[in-house]
């Protein structure tokens, strides 16, 4: 029994999840399919679905290390459908990813080892006739479906060397030590998810003295959970990803501080010498 994932931005309000569970469970029926996500924000004419990419590149990256080895991600955030971009499958160790190649397995790229790449061009793994508007249905499923049966991944197109990535925000360290990073998602709790990590601060750093400040806010100290501060006030801690987050105890820091993915956020260290 295999396992496969679906994360998309089709939502359900219409048929096109259920639509791709139908083709997967009519080539592969004893498959798991597991719904990671379906509300990736869809294309919008303001960033040309450049925000949903990235969202489910970050949603992928906090969601697939915890299926079993050997679990097929199938991501259709897709806003070049139809158009030159490849649609195509990529292997590691840990995981199988069919996608499009529009940078939606960028987190992927700098976590993995990458052992074999395809462009998913045989026909013969393809619904027909191939509809212009829903490769979910006829391109990805059935790879993703064929994958789960032992279909070879090589047997599915021709190989390709690379993708296309975009690069990862990584927090910056000013001479005077002071961490500058940025929000990279924001979850539907409002909770600001940021580019720094837990990795990214020194062990013997005082956490409780550090000094967080985004929009104008200054929040000091890193606590442990939500409810170390009263409710509606202003925290920082370290989230299950590992991330620094921004949040409100009981609301929604995103409401809160008008904050939206790429807003800066400094991290006020002290000096090397206060810390001997």
């Amino acid at each position: 029994m295999s396992i496969i994932t679906l994360t998309t931005d089709f939502g359900l309000a219409d048929g096109y999840v259920g639509t791709m569970k139908g083709v997967i469970l009519g080539i592969a029926p004893t498959a798991t399919i597991v719904d990671i996500s379906h509300d990736i924000p869809p294309p919008s004419p303001q960033d040309w679905g450049v925000r949903g990419v990235r969202e489910a590149a970050y949603t992928l990256y906090t969601t697939y290390p915890y299926f079993p080895q050997g679990t097929i991600h199938v991501v259709v955030v897709d806003p070049g459908v139809g158009s030159e971009r490849r649609a195509i499958a990529l292997r590691t160790p840990q995981a199988i990813f069919v996608a499009p190649d529009n940078g939606v397995l960028s987190y992927v790229l700098v976590r993995e080892r990458v052992e074999e790449i395809v462009h998913l061009t045989n026909p013969h793994y393809h619904l027909s006739p191939v509809s212009r508007t829903f490769h979910g249905r006829d391109i990805f499923a059935p790879a993703a479906a064929h994958l789960a049966r032992g279909i070879p991944l090589a047997e599915l197109g021709e190989p390709l060397m690379e993708i296309i990535a975009f690069p990862l925000p990584r927090p910056q360290v000013r001479p005077d030590e002071t961490i500058v990073g940025q929000v990279i998602h924001i979850d539907r709790f409002g909770n600001l998810i940021t580019s720094i990590m837990a990795t990214d601060l020194a062990d013997s750093y005082p956490l409780r003295e550090a000094v967080v400040e985004i929009k104008g806010q200054s929040i000091r100290g890193i606590v442990n959970t939500y409810a170390e501060v009263a409710p509606g006030k202003l925290l920082a801690l370290i989230g299950s990803s590992d991330h620094l987050e921004i949040s409100v105890s009981g609301g929604s820091a995103s409401r809160t501080l008008q904050a939206k993915v790429g807003d800066e956020v400094l991290l006020k260290v002290k000096g090397h010498e206060d810390r001997q």
